[in-house]
C-alpha cells in the first residue's frame, strides 16, 4: 500500500496537472466555503447560540458531567457553535458541496479528467452521493452521541468510587475525554469521506457505502487520519485567517468595502481549493485501499475444506469461499 507522503504528492500532482478542470470544481464549492466562513464569524454574536448552549449545558448536567469543569464548559460552547453553524450551512452542504465533490469523484473515476466540465457527466452519481451524505450525517450524529454516552458512564463510575474528588483528577479525566472524543469523531469523519467516494465511484449510495468503507479501512485508520490531519489543519488556519480579517468589520458594525469583500472572496476560494484537495486525497486513498484490499483478498482466498469420513465411504468435502468487498450487495 502507498505511503501517506506518496498519496499526498500524487494528489497534488493530479490537482496541478488538471488545474483548469478542478478550478471549476472549486468555484462550485465556493458558495459552501463562503457560508462556512461567514457562519464562523456570525454565529458567536447570533441570538441562536445562547438557547442551544443552555440546552446543551442542561443535557451535560443531566448526564452527570461536571458543569463547573472548564473543559466541559469549553466543549459545550464549541459544540453549540458547531451545531448552529451546521444548521446554517446545511442547505449549501447538500447542494453546492455535493455537486463539487461529485464532479471531482467522477473525474477521478476516469483515466483522465476531460474539460470542459459538464453537469450531465456526473449527474448520475448525485443521487447516490446525496443519499450517502444523509447516512453519513446520521453517522456523525451517532458518533457524538456515543462519545457523550461513554464519557457520562465513565465519569459516573469514577465518581461513585470517589476518584474525581481533586482538581488534578478532573484535569486528567478531561484530557482523556478530549482524546477519546477526538479519536471517535476523527474515525467517523474519515469513514464518511470514504463512503462518499465509494458511492460516487460505484454509483451506489446509502448505508451500504458506509459498511463497505468500514471494511475497506480496516487496519488503515491511522493512515487515513494522518492524511486528513494536514488538510483539516489547513482549513482551520483559513477559518482563523478569515475571522482575523473579518473581526474588525463585525466588531465595529460596519459594512465591508470593495477591497475587503474581494479579500474575503479570495480566502473563500482558497478554502474551496483545499476542499478539492481533500476530496482528491480521499479518492486516491480509496484507490490505494482498494488495490491493497484486492491483493490481500487474492492472497487469502483459500477454500476452507472439512473432511467427513465414515468407514469406507469417500471423503465428503464441504467448501466455503470467502466473500470480498466486491461481492457485497
Amino acid at each position: 500500500m502507498e505511503t501517506t507522503g506518496k498519496i499526498i504528492r500524487s494528489s497534488i500532482y493530479i490537482f496541478l496537472s488538471n488545474y483548469h478542470y478542478f478550478t471549476i470544481s472549486a468555484i462550485l464549492a465556493l458558495p459552501f466555503s463562503a457560508s462556512v466562513l461567514l457562519s464562523q464569524a456570525l454565529v458567536p454574536p447570533s441570538s441562536l447560540l445562547p438557547p442551544i448552549q443552555i440546552r446543551l449545558q442542561s443535557l451535560l448536567s443531566a448526564a452527570g458531567l461536571p458543569p463547573s469543569s472548564e473543559f466541559f464548559d469549553i466543549l459545550s460552547l464549541k459544540l453549540s457553535q458547531t451545531i448552529t453553524s451546521t444548521i446554517l450551512v446545511l442547505p449549501f452542504t447538500f447542494s453546492f458541496l455535493l455537486i463539487a465533490k461529485a464532479s471531482i469523484i467522477k473525474a477521478l473515476s476516469q483515466q483522465k479528467p476531460s474539460p470542459p466540465l459538464k453537469i450531465s457527466s456526473f449527474i448520475s452519481i448525485l443521487s447516490p452521493i446525496f443519499s450517502t451524505q444523509i447516512w453519513t450525517s446520521l453517522l456523525i450524529l451517532s458518533a457524538n452521541a456515543t462519545s457523550f454516552s461513554i464519557l457520562s458512564i465513565a465519569f459516573n463510575c469514577l465518581d461513585v468510587y470517589k476518584l474525581l474528588t481533586t482538581s488534578t483528577s478532573l484535569v486528567l479525566f478531561s484530557a482523556a475525554a478530549a482524546i477519546i472524543y477526538s479519536i471517535i469523531l476523527a474515525n467517523a469523519f474519515v469513514i464518511s469521506n470514504l463512503a462518499l467516494v465509494f458511492s460516487g465511484m460505484e454509483a451506489k449510495g446509502g448505508y451500504i457505502s458506509i459498511l463497505k468503507a468500514c471494511i475497506l479501512i480496516k487496519g488503515r485508520n491511522s493512515k487515513a487520519i494522518s492524511l486528513a490531519l494536514p488538510l483539516n489543519l489547513a482549513l482551520a488556519a483559513i477559518e482563523a485567517l478569515f475571522l482575523y480579517r473579518a473581526a474588525v468589520v463585525f466588531s465595529s458594525n460596519q459594512y465591508p468595502n470593495f477591497s475587503m469583500t474581494l479579500e474575503w472572496i479570495v480566502i473563500a476560494y482558497l478554502y474551496s481549493i483545499f476542499i478539492v484537495l481533500d476530496t482528491i486525497i480521499s479518492c486516491m486513498f480509496f484507490k490505494s485501499c482498494k488495490t491493497a484490499f484486492l491483493v490481500e483478498d487474492q492472497g487469502n482466498r483459500y477454500s476452507h475444506c472439512i473432511d467427513i469420513s465414515e468407514g469406507k465411504q469417500d471423503h465428503m468435502i464441504s467448501c466455503a469461499n470467502l466473500k470480498s468487498v466486491e461481492e457485497l450487495p
